[in-house]
């Protein structure tokens, strides 16, 4: 009796079970679907609508303002003036190369050092004066040239060499360091010449180590281009900015530019002769806009006066000039426009710097902006930031760019689709 109550009863109780199982399932799945169905219209119907189209208005460069650059340009002769980190102010030329004088000594020194690195306070290679050497100074000083007094026997150090060639320009010295550095006049002139092309000095040419020579020609621009390679070595830094050096025989002796080491000059060769007239090829520290910068420029064949006054105070004038014209100034005003934001119904929204970007120069200085843009978008709210624009000058600045005004999607057509 136990077996026909037991067995049968739970088998009838799990039946009912097993069915709603069976029906659970399919409902399930078809709920998943609906669901799926429902988010793949929604996305769909969001994926149809369009973007907002971007232009961009604001040029890839922009002007410093301000009136042209009134330079104080010598009346005579030739000039190039530049700032370094920012570029070349401008130049007067006949536009042919000039005899250059001393300023030839500016390549005597950097093959020197190109040759043999001179530390700071290291003193370098020795050469010992010899006999022949000593004769040659005397004839050259006889024949009214700049030189350094030099006596048979004695020992200069490749530092003393350089302070003699670049502050009181000998040109005795300036042979000696072609015969020792390039084997020979002829083998060192044509590494002049050579290395001028490397540098981009095409329309120099060297025919002599010292500038005696009237064949031995340049131009401004060419000499800032050798004057920015040669300041970069500390040591030649150093010496062209000393007001005055010691030197074994003839003991002190003044650099010819009495500008250095006043209102910031810091070298860095002078050169005079009957053909070149003065030369001078000057440095000057200045600051603008919290920063440090250098005026580089040449002043040649100046002839009002004696030559190398003639040329110091033409220079002078031209720096200082520089000097009053670089300034920190507004290049983007704040709420310039960078891009128009357009609708599918044509309604536009202006994006604007939310401030204004400044760099260092003078008026006309052209600088490269770069605008980058952030992710596409159908809507914009007042002041969303669309992007970033960046000013490229000294020193880099960059400003959000932000909508004006709020753009909605377009409204949807009367009577649905």
């Amino acid at each position: 009796m136990m077996r026909t109550v037991g067995s049968p009863g739970r088998r009838r109780r799990t039946r009912p079970q097993r069915r709603r199982r069976l029906w659970l399932a399919p409902l399930l799945a078809a709920v998943l679907f609906v669901a799926l169905l429902g988010a793949a219209v929604v996305r769909a119907e969001t994926t149809t609508l369009p973007y907002l189209r971007e232009h961009r208005v604001l040029p890839k460069t922009v002007t410093l303002p301000g009136g042209r650059p009134s330079l104080a340009w010598p009346s005579e002769g030739e000039g190039a003036v530049a700032v370094e980190g920012l570029g070349r102010l401008g130049s007067i030329s006949g536009g042919r190369p000039v005899p250059i004088a001393s300023v030839t000594k500016m390549m005597t020194a950097y093959l020197t050092l190109r040759k043999f690195p001179l530390e700071p306070g290291a003193e370098g290679f020795r050469v010992r004066i010899t006999g022949a050497e000593a004769a040659e100074q005397q004839a050259r000083a006889a024949s009214g040239q700049s030189t350094l007094p030099v006596l048979a026997g004695e020992t200069l150090t490749e530092r003393q060499l350089l302070e003699a060639l670049l502050i009181p320009s000998a040109n005795n010295i300036a042979a000696l360091l072609a015969v020792h550095v390039g084997g020979g006049i002829g083998a060192f002139l044509a590494k002049m010449n050579r290395t001028a092309r490397e540098l981009g000095m095409s329309r120099t040419t060297y025919t002599d180590p010292s500038g005696l020579a009237a064949s031995t020609v340049s131009t401004p621009i060419d000499q800032l281009k050798l004057a920015r390679v040669d300041l970069e070595n500390p040591t030649f830094a150093q010496i062209v900015a000393m007001p005055a050096v010691s030197l074994p025989v003839v003991g002190r002796v003044a650099n010819l530019n009495y500008l250095i080491g006043h209102r910031g000059y810091v070298g860095i060769k002078t050169g005079s002769d009957e053909a070149a007239g003065g030369c001078l090829v000057f440095a000057r520290r200045m600051s603008a806009g919290g920063r440090a910068f250098t005026v580089i420029g040449a002043v040649f064949g100046q002839r009002r006066g004696e030559p190398i006054h003639a040329a110091v105070a033409a220079a002078d004038r031209l720096a200082s000039s520089v000097v009053a014209t670089v300034k920190e100034r507004v290049a983007i005003p704040a709420g310039t426009k960078v891009m128009t934001l357009e609708n599918a119904e044509g309604r536009t929204v202006a994006v604007n710097t939310s401030r204004a970007l400044s760099a260092v120069g003078w008026p006309g200085l052209r600088i490269p902006v770069q605008v980058s843009f952030g992710a596409r978008r159908r809507t914009t709210a007042r002041a969303e930031r669309w992007g970033v624009v960046t000013l490229r000058g000294t020193p880099v600045a960059r400003t959000p760019a932000v909508a004006a005004a709020p753009l909605s999607e377009p409204s949807p057509p009367v009577g649905g689709a």
